[in-house]
């Protein structure tokens, strides 16, 4: 498998004020007491190493004591609000235990780890730059997948729940010398973990943009992919890269797959990830075609990229639906119409 990386750094694209009211219609917009600027005002900054030694690329941030008592208190009340919606009663045993910062990432985000001072539990949450297409991207997971992202958002600061699992690199290091059994439940999650990415157009799924949730079940364990990172929904103009099967971090998974599944079955994962789909957008249907009705005239990538990716798609599918595409949003519409034709007794071509 050949390796793929985004054409250059991810340019961010400003949310219109129609999806804003979408966006605080549906829940999404709340009164933060703290923004994404105030975390910027860190005053030293310390690498934060793994188990190993490694370093993470994350940095662990410190700031002076004045603003620490703040923000610190912000940052319990923003949790208190993502996770009880804004139930102060949680506060008093609620403490921020560290903050980190990593700058390689598009929205260059803040991890915050929230410890219960009762029993030393901790959990963590995000806090980023706002960016459209990511933001469409957390709408449609919630819309179009078996899992959903908490997020809240104010201005121009985002911030979403983490989800729980082991991050996909570490998973193919660690989880995959297992039964014959479980590799191929591992694979077959895998290949719907892909026909979902490229369905929506959910690019960027190397192995760290992702996480495995582990179920023990009865039998074996029950294994999901969820996306953690939600930047490249709809951006480059390469089909390949909203495929997770042609990144190189993945080929471990992709050649467990050429050894234990053959086409057909993998052709069968994927019409019944595509059925799942439909039912879903069945189940939200007022609510997709809301949605979608703001995407088609969104801007969220740049008019050469729309232009190579319906090109590309146009190729991969031997179709001329996507000719008449001139926003990603479009070419989104046009490409689940495509592949889920059959389970539809109702076009999803929206009028603009």
């Amino acid at each position: 498998m050949q390796g793929l990386v985004p054409s250059k750094k991810k340019i961010p694209f400003p949310v219109s004020e129609q999806f804003k009211g979408y966006l605080s219609k549906y829940n999404r917009e709340v009164d933060l007491p703290l923004k994404y600027a105030d975390l910027q005002r860190f005053t030293v900054s310390m690498s934060l190493l793994d188990s190993d030694g490694n370093d993470t690329l994350w940095e662990t941030v410190y700031f002076q004591d004045n603003d620490q008592v703040e923000i610190y208190k912000a940052l319990t009340e923003i949790y208190a609000l993502l996770k009880t919606d804004g139930d102060t009663a949680v506060l008093q045993h609620l403490t921020v235990a560290r903050i980190d910062f990593c700058t390689f990432g598009n929205t260059q985000p803040f991890r915050i780890r929230i410890i219960n001072r009762l029993n030393d539990n901790y959990d963590h949450f995000y806090v980023k730059r706002m960016d459209s297409s990511r933001l469409f991207g957390l709408e449609l997971e919630y819309l179009l997948s078996p899992d959903s992202v908490r997020y809240l958002i104010q201005e121009e600061t985002l911030i979403e729940e983490h989800v729980a699992g082991i991050p996909g690199d570490d998973f193919m290091k660690r989880q995959l010398d297992v039964s014959k059994f479980e590799q191929i439940r591992i694979t077959k999650e895998f290949v719907k973990f892909n026909e979902r990415c490229f369905v929506r157009l959910l690019g960027d799924m190397r192995a760290y943009n992702y996480v495995v949730d582990i179920t023990p079940d009865i039998e074996g364990s029950q294994y999901r992919f969820r996306a953690i990172d939600f930047d490249q929904q709809s951006y480059e103009g390469r089909k390949q890269f909203y495929l997770p099967q042609y990144f190189k971090e993945n080929n471990p998974i992709n050649f467990l797959g050429f050894e234990l599944l053959d086409p057909a079955t993998v052709t069968q994962y994927q019409l019944e990830e595509r059925s799942l789909i439909a039912v879903r957008i069945k189940n939200e249907w007022l609510r997709f075609e809301e949605l979608m009705k703001i995407l088609v005239v969104d801007r969220i990538s740049d008019d050469k990229k729309v232009a190579m990716l319906k090109k590309e798609l146009g190729e991969h599918h031997r179709s001329d639906v996507f000719q008449d595409c001139d926003t990603m949003g479009d070419i989104i519409l046009a490409h689940l119409n495509l592949l889920l034709a059959k389970d539809f007794k109702q076009s999803i071509e929206l009028r603009k």
